[in-house]
């Protein structure tokens, strides 16, 4: 079956050449690579201008890496060694406004450290926003890169992750990070 054009609306995350194929948005000017990792399959996708996606499991149809996903691949895979605490790649995030100042409070966070969904919003400048931040949390394209799994709860227990969440115990115990199992 050939894939479906995205209905058009005005979703300001979703560009209007994107098509829903093997339930994957997909933009056929994307590259998309399939790699393995310790917690699964991992599909990084690119716009030749940085990475925009990296989701849990096999989405989409690989085509040639570019050279972003090659070093996502490489850094990633230093990652789960326990050889890299952070990442040095372009990223080309699409989102509304509140997401992107979410997205980039994220990419604060660093290796090992965790921080509540509360403490997430006042850092995005809105502290009675935390529900907001949970969504924006959830909504990120670029799992692991930017480190949604170092959100949890105020109770410093794990909560909610799109990967699932043995997949956010394992990069929180790769990072040796504090939390309650």
């Amino acid at each position: 079956m050939p894939p479906k054009k995205f209905p058009s609306f005005n979703n300001p995350i979703i560009p209007k050449s994107v098509v829903f194929f093997k339930g994957f948005y997909y933009n056929p000017f994307m590259k998309v690579r399939i790699i393995d990792s310790p917690i699964g399959k991992l599909t990084l996708v690119s716009d030749g201008n940085g990475l925009t996606g990296l989701y849990f499991g096999e989405k989409g149809e690989q085509s040639a890496p570019d050279e972003i996903l090659l070093q996502a691949g490489k850094q990633l895979n230093e990652y789960f060694k326990g050889e890299r605490k952070e990442f040095s790649l372009k990223t080309a995030k699409s989102g509304t406004d509140f997401q992107l100042k979410i997205w980039n409070e994220l990419a604060k966070i660093p290796y090992g450290s965790t921080i509540s969904y509360g403490e997430l919003a006042r850092r995005a400048g809105n502290p009675k926003a935390c529900r907001a931040a949970g969504m924006a949390n959830n909504r990120n394209p670029i799992s692991i890169i930017i480190p949604c799994h170092r959100v949890i709860g105020a109770n410093k227990k794990l909560v909610g992750y799109g990967g699932g969440l043995e997949i956010k115990e394992f990069l929180l115990k790769l990072e040796k990070a504090e939390f309650k199992g």
